[in-house]
């Protein structure tokens, strides 16, 4: 314990080495899993809530403004925590630098846990007026900061232990989380809009997904913590291919390599929203379908999109990364053209928006996370890596439900298909860069 009451990180990482010691060495498929453990409870908590910012927080705490402009404020409050997160990068790199790995994701993880199950407790607009929208945002700032702190490094010690022709199976692991946690929390919330009576949906049944999440965390932080402590861990930390050096020099030094990086996975990140996020706000909104039944829909086309996670590690180690991530970009755009029809399509047209959706983010979104980053000098690894994640999701995902609604509520459908041809050409023009400049291998 520390001065002020709290476990240090010294503690934290001697009871998980106790752990090791009575379960033997830990091999590289535990570490996997200890990465896909800790990302899936992340994107549990991210799609709790963004089914909530369509189905629960319009009606709760934006009734004055009508369903699609208050699907519209709720999607912007949404972003907030996309803002929040480079915050929370910078603030937990100062804590890892000071107290350790340990006392950073012990915080930021109960940070995150605490703040997402706070929004289970949230008021309504009519018992708290517009102190229920500000307490929206206080709480989702708080996701925001708390998901800058969860950044372990796990992912980049996959990628630095992984062997020179399995660089791609190793970079998709860590991608297998958010489809896992779209299938939970869509399944939840499907159960409870479906057994539920809507009085008591919107009175109590919406709040169990996120009183779930805090001991889903529980568990992601143990799981993290116990391969923090292995050799191979410490071993790449000391050798400061997972140290954290400060942001300044950071960014002097891979500054370029860090630009490139944010736009190079674009089209993917775009794409995540346009299949997870922003279908169910349109068919919320626009049809008379129940948002169960699409939330089923949503389900089944995430179990395509962990298949389709799974082949993009086998395609990049056999075609390269960069090729793929070309390929899915260039499939994204002709998507882009057709999606309009496919969501007006009926049940038929939309289970092929989401299987098709599902299959180009997969093949994407798995080589996202490791499209630049073996461009970046070993010192700076890990911040560059951590400061690329959250600026990618920043301007890729962020705001991407909230301005997809607006144009296709505006201008029509054919215009959130647009939106994504933007990412598509980004992702092509920063691959064009990156071989210009040659900052990454495949």
């Amino acid at each position: 314990m520390n001065a002020s009451g709290a476990p240090s990180s010294e503690s934290l990482e001697r009871d998980a080495s106790q752990i090791n010691a009575r379960h033997g060495k830990i091999d590289a498929g535990e570490i996997a899993v200890g990465v896909i453990i800790g990302r899936t409870s992340e994107f549990f908590d991210f799609f709790v809530y963004a089914i909530a910012s369509v189905v629960v927080f319009p009606a709760l705490v934006f009734p004055y403004a009508g369903p699609v402009q208050g699907t519209l404020l709720s999607f912007a409050v949404f972003a907030v925590a996309f803002l929040a997160r480079p915050i929370g990068s910078a603030i937990f790199i100062a804590v890892d630098r000071r107290f350790g790995r340990g006392t950073k994701l012990t915080i930021a993880l109960f940070l995150l846990g605490i703040s997402t199950v706070c929004l289970g407790f949230l008021p309504s607009y009519a018992t708290a007026g517009h102190w229920a929208a500000v307490m929206l945002i206080v709480l989702r700032i708080g996701q925001g900061i708390a998901l800058g702190g969860t950044w372990d490094g796990m992912a980049s010690l996959l990628a630095v232990s992984a062997p020179e022709n399995r660089r791609g199976w190793y970079a998709m692991v860590p991608q297998l989380g958010a489809p896992l946690g779209l299938i939970v929390a869509s399944a939840l919330f499907a159960y409870f809009i479906a057994k539920l009576s809507p009085e008591d949906f919107y009175s109590w049944g919406w709040r169990y997904p996120f009183f779930v999440a805090f001991a889903i965390n529980v568990v992601a932080l143990f799981a993290r913590l116990r391969i923090v402590v292995t050799p191979t861990f410490q071993s790449a930390f000391h050798s400061r291919e997972l140290k954290p050096t400060p942001i300044g020099s950071t960014v002097r030094e891979d500054g370029v390599g860090i630009l490139v990086g944010t736009f190079a996975p674009l089209a993917a990140f775009a794409m995540f929203h346009m299949v997870t996020v922003y279908p169910l706000s349109w068919v919320y909104l626009y049809t008379d379908e129940s948002p169960a039944r699409f939330l089923m829909i949503e389900l089944i086309g995430a179990v395509f999109g962990v298949a389709a996670i799974l082949a993009s590690g086998w395609l990049a180690d056999r075609y390269g990364r960069r090729k793929l991530i070309g390929a899915t970009a260039f499939g994204i755009a002709v998507f882009s053209a057709l999606a309009p029809q496919m969501l007006d399509g009926g049940m038929g047209g939309e289970f092929a928006y989401m299987i098709i959706g599902f299959i180009l983010l997969g093949l994407s979104f798995g080589q996202a996370s490791g499209v630049i980053a073996s461009g970046f000098t070993p010192r700076n690894r890990y911040t560059a890596s951590a400061l690329t994640s959250d600026l990618t999701w920043l301007f890729g995902a962020g705001f991407a439900p909230m301005v997809a609604l607006w144009l296709s509520a505006e201008f029509g459908a054919y215009a959130g298909g647009a939106y994504l041809l933007s990412g598509a050409v980004v992702t092509l023009l920063a691959l064009w860069l990156n071989r210009r400049v040659g900052l990454a291998r495949d």
